[in-house]
């Protein structure tokens, strides 16, 4: 029973982590369904849209420009993965690692700036000093200060925006580059822009969640990013294997990828409860990536009926 009401405890926590990691997860969603290309980026760009964020917030701006800011900084980690992919040749995975590699150190000094030191691992953002659009001391709060209510809101509208961008004369051209960029080619797309184009989006949503999390949890730390891709492919997945049959239309697919990450953190925090350490967790992530990439290939080979060789008898 007390295990019972310690978990029903942690669910609020559980949902705000999903709903800002979802906002990441529909980034991801963008370019490992959406694009075809494998972005590692998002490990940095995540950690400097909480790294920008933060570091506004703490000089005095005004939280919802330091958001805007920070997925412009999120943007532009897109825009150079892009260049490297697009002007330089660089396959689109290496392009990332890149990136993100850069981002590091640029994430270090961005901390410190303001600072006496050189750079910063770690910049505090304070409820009680900064005023702050979500923070996770609010979340069993029953008014209008719980940041589940903003979050849920702030992801609706980035699914109806997107859900509109893609509708457009540019975004249908995103989609076509990649589901065939040779036919996007032969209709006159410049699939070069579009890929470039695709991880500037991408990047920017991963940064708008960078920059959630860290007024949620409090602070911006360099490693906030770390094995983010790999949080974002499983909250993709989870949502396709558990509602891909039933969520056909496009924003209910974003709206799935949202649904994996808060599934993703209620069964982290389930675990958590039973008793597995912490450290444990980058391994549980994977296990858990590892079997819900294997379940559709498992559904195919030995649980998908026999197709019949020969038509019936009376045709």
């Amino acid at each position: 029973m007390d295990f019972l009401l310690a978990f029903a405890n942690s669910l609020p926590g559980a949902l705000g982590q999903g709903l800002i990691w979802g906002v990441m997860a529909i980034g991801v969603y963008i370019t490992y369904r959406i694009l075809d290309v494998a972005d590692l980026t998002v490990d940095g760009s995540l950690a400097t849209g909480g790294a920008v964020c933060a570091l506004l917030i703490s000089m005095g701006w005004n939280p919802w420009l330091a958001l805007l800011a920070a997925v412009l900084s999120g943007m532009m980690a897109g825009l150079v993965t892009g260049l490297l992919h697009t002007a330089c040749g660089i396959p689109a995975i290496l392009a990332g690692i890149l990136t993100q590699l850069a981002l590091y150190s640029v994430n270090l000094r961005i901390m410190a700036v303001g600072d006496a030191a050189t750079t910063k691992a770690t910049l505090a953002v304070s409820v009680d000093r900064h005023s702050l659009l979500v923070s996770s001391r609010y979340i069993r709060d029953l008014g209008l200060s719980n940041p589940l209510l903003l979050l849920a809101v702030l992801v609706a509208a980035v699914i109806g925006v997107l859900y509109w961008f893609f509708g457009t004369e540019q975004g249908s051209a995103l989609r076509a580059t990649g589901s065939n960029p040779n036919m996007a080619r032969a209709q006159g797309i410049d699939t070069n822009w579009s890929k470039v184009l695709g991880l500037v989006v991408s990047n920017g949503l991963v940064a708008l969640s960078g920059g959630l999390l860290a007024q949620y949890q409090g602070s911006s730390t360099i490693d906030m990013g770390r094995g983010a891709i790999v949080i974002g492919l499983a909250a993709v997945i989870i949502g396709e294997v558990l509602l891909g049959k039933v969520f056909r239309n496009f924003a209910l697919k974003l709206l799935a990828a949202v649904t994996g990450s808060i599934i993703y953190y209620v069964v982290i925090t389930l675990v958590l409860r039973l008793g597995l350490e912490s450290t444990d967790l980058k391994l549980l992530t994977a296990l858990v990536v590892a079997l819900f990439l294997s379940i559709p290939y498992w559904k195919g080979r030995y649980f998908s009926r026999g197709v019949r060789k020969g038509g019936h008898a009376n045709a």
